[in-house]
């Protein structure tokens, strides 16, 4: 072999194990960016979500290694909750945290819509076991979504600019902001209320300017949202308890590794128990926050929005098929 030939033959060799290795780091790369786990949620810094996600970030990714990554992307990055949800079809983020949205979404998630309904989380705990997983989340899965996991967003309270909100009737002509969810609506209608649906990201602006009176939120989302700065009354209805559903694209789901899956799933449920102490925790913590920046705090006359609240639960029962029933057995797990 002439000395040329050799040459060239290195010279090849060479090249060609470059365009290997080049070929091999672009395939690691394309993995790795498959692999990249996006939760997306609505809340700000501080928020019970934000919170929620980055524990349950956290505790993934110490257990899935190198296989994946949780990114978690709050303040409505990936956007609203109708957005997270139509993104979750489609199968461009992976997982998202959605709450009241979900009624619009599952007819019979609507019954978490229902005011006073759930008690306490241990009265959630049995409604979760009996009704949700074995009755509700099969209906999701229809719908091309899944909930993995049911962490909290809390109990709803209301707040406006005009007047503290003792009954129903201190509602009227009150322009309230409500989550995209037709049940919370109709409520509010039944109250007295002007309600209108709008994206959590545009609340603070509109209440700032005028353009709502008030809104409905659990302490969580009011003090992050720094909403109690342009908020002078909270009236402690507490008249929806809504939980928070930790949710996949079941297109998307199903595509990646079963072992994946069974960490981000086992590690979802896993973290419910953290977001329950931490929303009891800083349910007392908020309120007292809340109190000290000058807003001014009432009760409510519960029976009076309980009494009001009975063309709710009849409507609901008669437009969706099945809700009779599962309205029935969640008021005997109360018991």
């Amino acid at each position: 072999m002439s000395r040329s030939n050799a040459v060239d033959r290195r010279t090849i060799a060479r090249a060609l194990a470059a365009l290997a290795g080049a070929a091999f780091l672009a395939f690691g790369a394309a993995a790795q960016a498959q692999l990249e786990i996006k939760i997306g949620h609505v809340g700000e810094p501080g928020s019970l979500f934000q919170q929620s996600a980055d524990e349950f970030a956290k505790r993934a990714n110490a257990k899935l290694g190198g296989k994946a990554k949780v990114v978690v992307f709050g303040s409505s990055q990936l956007g609203g909750d109708r957005e997270l949800i139509q993104k979750l079809k489609l199968g461009t983020v992976e997982m998202a945290v959605p709450s009241t949205v979900m009624s619009s979404e599952v007819d019979l998630i609507g019954i978490f819509e229902m005011p006073y309904i759930v008690k306490d989380r241990a009265h959630m705990g049995r409604i979760e076991k009996e009704i949700f997983w074995p009755r509700i989340n099969p209906e999701a899965e229809k719908k091309g979504l899944r909930v993995i996991a049911v962490w909290e967003n809390g109990y709803r309270h209301i707040t406006n600019s005009k007047r503290p909100i003792r009954g129903p009737a201190d509602l009227a002509g009150i322009k309230l902001r409500v989550p995209e969810g037709k049940w919370r609506v109709k409520m509010f209608q039944a109250y007295g209320a002007n309600p209108s649906p709008m994206k959590f990201s545009e609340l603070f602006t509109a209440l700032q300017t005028g353009v709502m009176d008030g809104q409905e939120n659990p302490f969580t989302q009011i003090y992050s949202a720094k909403l109690h700065e342009v908020q002078k009354f909270l009236s402690l209805s507490g008249h929806v308890y809504t939980p928070a559903y930790v949710t996949v694209g079941t297109k998307k789901w199903e595509s990646l590794p079963a072992d994946v899956r069974r960490i981000l799933e086992d590690t979802a449920k896993e973290t419910q128990a953290f977001v329950y102490a931490l929303a009891a925790k800083e349910e007392a913590e908020l309120l007292g926050k809340i109190k000290a920046a000058g807003v001014a705090v009432n009760e409510v006359d519960k029976d009076a929005f309980v009494k009001a609240s009975g063309p709710i639960y009849e409507e609901f029962g008669k437009e969706v098929a099945g809700a009779k029933e599962l309205i029935d057995r969640a008021v005997a797990l109360g018991k």
